[in-house]
């Protein structure tokens, strides 16, 4: 778990579960310090957990799942302890980690247990099936041998078969209810047609969704090569996001939660 220093101004921290990627088969939670993440704490005074979930090599489907939503209902009931807004509970993660945090707002959405005010899947492994972009991609840090490797350790006895939403996003047909999205994208990386294609999604369903997509090739650009213009560039207009979702939108905590109802400051 990563806290700031200080406690931010003007009342409690936004609390984000922020979740490692490795294409469900590998990483760590450490990888949090070379993720978007960290300056979310740093400059923004967010509190940041960093669930070590269960890798699918050793727990298939749904252990890495189960895993990452307690830490989101931990998170939840520590809120008062953590000094976090409940009402500003937040998932994102990279890849992989983007994959289980769209899966979890779906799953938060069908348990009804708690309330998601954003979610940020960057790059995210959401599609179990070939894409038009990870079909016959040769690229060097993630490609679609590699994918198909991922998936067929996650997804077990179910790979190739009847595929439940909260193990491949993709494969959801209503997203309704979904709490509001910001991510970014390589146009030419293996996830970029199912990320495009999410939000597109969303978008249609009446939420409230954006995508960046960069001229880029490389998986996770930005946490592999922080030092370019372009992973500057998608650095900044994540943090921007942030801090925008932070100080406008809001989803409370209720005794059971009715979907992720998530309303402007405003409303």
């Amino acid at each position: 778990m990563l806290r700031p220093a200080r406690a931010p101004e003007g009342g409690s921290a936004p609390g984000v579960l922020w979740i490692h990627g490795g294409g469900y088969i590998t990483g760590m939670a450490r990888m949090v310090y070379m993720s978007r993440a960290l300056p979310l704490v740093k400059k923004y005074g967010a509190v940041v957990v960093s669930p070590e979930y269960r890798l699918a090599k050793k727990a298939p489907y749904p252990a890495a799942l189960n895993d990452c939503y307690s830490a989101l209902l931990w998170l939840r009931d520590s809120a008062g302890a953590l000094g976090v807004d409940s009402g500003r509970l937040m998932v994102g993660g990279e890849s992989a980690g983007g994959g289980l945090a769209a899966a979890i707002c779906i799953l938060a959405r069908q348990r009804g247990e708690v309330n998601i005010a954003f979610q940020m899947p960057l790059y995210p492994m959401l599609d179990d099936r070939d894409t038009a972009s990870s079909a016959d991609n040769h690229g060097i840090v993630w490609n679609t041998r590699l994918n198909h490797i991922g998936w067929r350790a996650y997804l077990g006895g179910i790979y190739g078969g009847d595929v439940p939403a909260t193990a491949a996003p993709a494969r959801e047909t209503c997203y309704r209810g979904l709490p509001p999205a910001y991510t970014f994208v390589g146009k030419r990386e293996p996830f970029y047609c199912e990320t495009a294609a999410y939000i597109e999604n969303l978008r249609r369903a009446g939420v409230e969704a954006d995508i960046d997509v960069y001229d880029s090739g490389m998986h996770a650009f930005d946490m592999l090569a922080p030092w370019r213009g372009v992973s500057r560039r998608a650095a900044r207009e994540f943090e921007r996001r942030f801090l925008y979702a932070a100080e406008n939108y809001r989803a409370e905590q209720t005794k059971r939660a009715e979907g992720a109802k998530t309303v402007r400051k405003e409303e």
